[in-house]
């Protein structure tokens, strides 16, 4: 296994982590298989989506902050319970084929670790599978 170590600027941002993957890929020796990425944190998350337009993240988290917003009226007592929702939507882990000795992505895809309570440091758990 390998932790990709994150600190991130913002309490909710979508930091594009493609190249820190396919980091961890060639330092476990993985030419074929699969690669598990997982979240050790409730408040922050792991996804698959396209990264040519940073629009998309954009409108990806604008959604998200409609779904569950800072203000609902939540009965946690922290103020980030909608940061626990907004991880709940997304997924605290993934799955992503390796081929080549890499993370096997379609051509407008790319790795996001998903921000919702920061700035905090984060990890990442990369296992090969």
């Amino acid at each position: 296994m390998r932790t990709l170590e994150l600190d991130t600027g913002r309490r909710e941002e979508f930091l594009d982590i493609t190249e820190q993957v396919e980091q961890a890929v060639r330092e476990l020796g993985l030419e074929q298989g699969a690669v598990l990425l997982h979240v050790p944190h409730t408040t922050a998350a792991v996804t698959i989506n396209e990264g040519y337009d940073p629009a998309v993240a954009a409108d990806v988290l604008g959604v998200l902050r409609r779904l569950a917003p800072v203000d609902e009226g939540y009965a946690h007592q922290e103020g980030n319970s909608d940061s626990h929702v907004k991880t709940l939507l997304t997924g605290s882990s993934q799955l992503v084929p390796v081929a080549d000795g890499r993370p096997a992505l379609g051509r407008w895809q790319r790795i996001f670790f998903c921000e919702f309570d920061g700035p905090r440091r984060r990890q990442v758990w990369v296992s090969a599978l």
